[in-house]
């Protein structure tokens, strides 16, 4: 009987054979292995820079299932779960929308429900977490189909066959590399003009031939890594996200090589950002200092630093609306509802040289008038003019240094600009003169809001500025009018020139009146008591973009103009943030240094004006937060800058204000200002312990100036911090990166202040050197700190705040006096802090004090000073028509 089989029966091979083939298929398999290995060694390939993949034995295979749609969900699904909670970028980002998976999906993104508590679906208002909907590795993003070498650089076509969920998607951009001793990259839209940031920028004339970086591109789909050529530490990486650029919504993200990231302005915070899931929105916006809040600024530029001591910066330059999303991969989102994508990086490699190199970009910040440096007081609420004058001869009258005198919006009539009340401040006039007389100066607050309602023929300002065509128009074409203080209000468009005249006009007016010597420009956000006009403001996609980013009060217009309110150079949509920035452009009028302080500010800004950080609070969280800020604002280029001593709004409290005023004595700009219907708060309102102990800490501040003077003259010449973070100049001491309750003057001098209430001591951490305790080597006790890199507990009674001077260092003094034109006319001083060896420099800059471009055009002198040992001193002069006798100096 034969053997019956419903399979046909294969011809018949031995186990050796068997064998031979089981070998050569092996042989094959290793060889397709190693030769894909090699061919990946050897190409330039963004994978290493994306997301852990799966190990081994876990990519997911096909299952059986009833329908091939059921199969593709379910491999989509597990290939979405692969994708670890840190590398998951939001492709959701809208606030107020509960994500769910069919609005997800239909982004044809993955949709997983975070393990967390504080998802992005399910997160509470204003809160941040682990998106539910994330973009899967294969979404739809550009492809490179040219790349052509220029003279500068490169210069590359971008295209994409499918368009995204977001309206006015844009097939077709250009991306355009230029080599420099930075990196900059201009990604365009070749066939229509966008709005570009109308500041001045430096040109690149010729190509680098040895970069710092290393630039690689994928193809497909687009993207850029850009390495540390001495270290391979991946600076930029775009490949770990899509790029999105349609007409209100452009978008990219880059993976991050370290956790420390500083700058991103202007924001309530620590110094050192958060990177766990923490969103940080730009739209310049009058708001008290609030946590996870657009502010006053908008300054879209880091500084990260990296394993090893580097450094590195990332600068955005666009204004419009925009947030940044760090999250803990780590990783960075940038989101921007208009203009160009055009970026820069600077490759350092120390802190201090990537600052340099972004103030070589935006500019140097200006020079300050000497008497910038000295004590300031104001308040809200002075009410007359001899009230105001009574708390000045009070100062006197207690030898209490003052240098300046402010006052707020109560001087004016009606609040109206350039008036001032004919009555409660008759006086004015005599008191400006009397402060001139003891060489003290004045300045006054101006909104920009100019009040639309008086008669016709009595308000000059309003009257011509209608007739010069100068005010912001609303999409109509009639004059804008909002509301602020004086009521009903225009706004003057500085991006016109003619509005530049017509703000000198009304200055040099008013000035033949009070002779005011520096202006506070203040409101110019510009802020607005209605959402954007009497008039309200249009419904169309410029007032509700298809993205807003997480402004404070959900839209574009919340308590400023409408988004498309008319400008000379476009529309408020594209210009917003940069309405502080050209508001202080036009204010720099006098014939010498002129003095400004502003609350709005753009990248740029400190070549116009100096900052103060706002409206804060009389409590001790905003005297901890003020360093940061104060920090971060010398990063971004704008060194003159201070928050308001004791608080502006509530009641401060005396040991707060000594505390407040001693930590004030070493803000780069300092000023006592508070709020009304507040209690006085200036020194002579305390009691006599309490005044003794800010006078002492004035006093220092005084004693110092020639520091302080030359700490702005390598600011505006070297692109300098003056007030700096000790990281800087421990750049390899990671237990100094987040310090935020410290910080330095220069190289030199360490503070470390008193932010606790009811405390005699204060821990501070000194980095690994030698330290000398500034009080005592002044008197030449030498008594030091050996320092390996610790935190110390030092003595702080109520009437001191510890300063500590860096072995190695010699820095100029002066016996201080009620103002710095006194001061400056004392004997200098040199205070030596030996290194271990025997060795110290220091230097000093000195001019006149107040003429416009004295370095710039050699009327100064500059001074180094150096000790090779001990007893042997040297010092080197560099002068030139030296504008001032020098007092010898005494050699301590």
């Amino acid at each position: 009987i034969r053997d019956a089989s419903l399979l046909q029966r294969g011809p018949s091979c031995s186990v050796t054979t068997g064998l031979l083939v089981i070998g050569c298929l092996l042989l094959v398999l290793c060889g397709a292995w190693l030769l894909g290995a090699v061919l990946w060694l050897h190409t330039p390939n963004q994978q290493e820079h994306k997301p852990p993949l799966p190990g081994p034995g876990q990519t997911p295979g096909p299952k059986v299932q009833t329908s091939a749609n059921d199969t593709a969900a379910s491999f989509r699904t597990e290939t979405c779960s692969l994708i670890p909670e840190a590398w998951r970028f939001d492709c959701y980002p809208e606030r107020g929308v509960v994500v769910t998976r069919e609005l997800c999906e239909a982004r044809n993104c993955c949709f997983i429900p975070a393990s967390t508590a504080f998802s992005s679906a399910s997160r509470p208002s204003g809160k941040n977490g682990i998106p539910w909907c994330f973009y899967p590795s294969e979404f739809p993003s550009y492809s490179l189909v040219s790349l052509n070498d220029t003279l500068l650089g490169q210069k590359a076509t971008l295209m994409k066959e499918v368009k995204t969920y977001y309206p006015g998607d844009i097939l077709t951009i250009e991306v355009e590399m230029l080599n420099h001793k930075f990196f900059s990259i201009k990604i365009t839209d070749p066939s229509s003009s966008r709005f570009e940031v109308p500041i001045s920028v430096p040109t690149v004339t010729n190509k680098t031939e040895s970069p710092d970086y290393i630039i690689e591109l994928s193809k497909q789909p687009f993207g850029l890594v850009v390495k540390r050529r001495s270290t391979g530490a991946v600076l930029l990486n775009t490949t770990v996200a899509p790029l999105f650029y349609a007409d209100q919504f452009l978008q990219f993200s880059t993976s991050l090589p370290t956790q420390f990231i500083y700058g991103l302005g202007e924001h309530r915070s620590t110094f050192l950002h958060d990177v766990h899931w923490n969103t940080l929105t730009m739209w310049a916006r009058d708001v008290p200092p609030t946590e996870q809040t657009n502010l006053y600024g908008a300054h879209p530029f880091y500084l990260a630093m990296e394993d090893g001591g580097n450094a590195h910066g990332f600068f955005l330059l666009n204004s419009n609306a925009m947030d940044v999303a760090l999250q803990p991969t780590p990783a960075l989102t940038w989101r921007t509802i208009g203009g160009i994508l055009d970026f820069y990086i600077f490759l350092g490699p120390d802190p201090g040289s990537v600052v340099q190199q972004y103030v070589d970009v935006v500019g140097y910040p200006a020079m300050p008038v000497y008497w910038a440096l000295g004590y300031h007081l104001c308040r809200w609420g002075y009410y007359t003019s001899n009230s105001t004058w009574e708390v000045v001869k009070s100062m006197r009258n207690y030898g209490i240094p003052q240098d300046v005198q402010w006052n707020d919006i109560d001087y004016m009539d009606k609040f109206m600009d350039f008036t001032y009340e004919s009555k409660k401040f008759d006086t004015l006039p005599e008191l400006v003169r009397d402060l001139h007389a003891h060489n003290q100066r004045y300045v006054m607050i101006l909104d920009p809001g100019i009040s639309s309602t008086q008669p016709e023929g009595s308000y000059w300002p309003f009257d011509e500025g209608v007739k010069r065509g100068v005010f912001i128009k609303d999409a109509e074409g009639k004059t804008l009018i909002g509301k602020v203080w004086p009521g009903l209000t225009a706004y003057p468009d500085f991006s016109d020139e003619v509005t530049h005249e017509w703000w000198y006009d009304n200055l040099q007016m008013f000035h033949d009146k009070v002779a005011f010597d520096g202006l506070w420009i203040d409101m110019n956000e510009p802020s607005n008591f209605l959402d954007g006009s009497t008039s309200g403001c249009p419904t169309n996609n410029l007032e509700n973009p298809p993205y807003t980013p997480g402004v404070l009060g959900g839209l574009l217009r919340a308590k400023t103009l409408c988004a498309t309110a008319q400008q000379k150079q476009s529309i408020h949509y594209n210009m917003h943030s940069l309405y502080g920035l050209m508001e202080a452009k036009a204010s720099r009028i006098v014939a010498k240094r002129p003095f400004v302080i502003s609350r709005s500010t753009f990248p740029s800004q400190g070549m116009y004006s100096g900052h103060w950080l706002g409206d804060n609070r009389s409590q001790w969280k905003d005297l901890y937060t003020s360093i940061a800020g104060m920090l971060t604002f010398n990063l971004l280029g704008i060194p003159l800058v201070g928050a308001d001593v004791c608080g502006f709004s509530e009641e401060t409290q005396e040991e707060l204000c000594v505390r407040w005023t001693q930590l004030g004595a070493f803000y780069p700009f300092t000023r006592n200002h508070n709020a009304i219907s507040m209690k006085p708060q200036d020194p002579t309102a305390f009691s006599p312990l309490a005044r003794t102990a800010m006078k002492e800490a004035l006093l220092l501040r005084y004693s110092l100036f020639p520091v302080l003077y030359t700490l702005f003259h390598h600011a505006h010449v070297h692109g300098h911090t003056v007030a700096r973070p000790i990281m800087f100049e421990f750049p390899k001491d990671v237990k100094a990166y987040g310090i935020d309750k410290q910080f330095m003057w220069g190289k030199s001098l360490l503070v470390t202040p008193v932010l606790d209430p009811g405390v005699v001591y204060v821990d501070g951490y000194f980095p690994e050197g030698l330290w000398y305790d500034y009080y005592t080597v002044r008197l030449c006790e030498r008594y030091a700190y050996i320092i390996k890199g610790e935190e110390l507990q030092l003595n702080a009674p109520l009437d001191k705040i510890n300063l500590h001077l860096r072995e190695g260092s010699i820095i100029p003094t002066q016996a201080p006096n009620l103002t710095l034109w006194v001061s400056t006319g004392q004997p200098l001083h040199l205070v030596s802090a030996l290194s271990q060896d025997g060795s110290a420099s220091g230097d000093l800059f000195w001019d006149d004090g107040e003429t416009i471009d004295t370095y710039e055009t050699n009327q100064y002198a500059y001074i180094i000073f150096s000790i090779a040992q001990v007893l042997t001193f040297i010092y080197f002069v560099e002068y030139s028509n030296l504008p001032c006798v020098f007092a010898p100096a005494y050699f301590i």
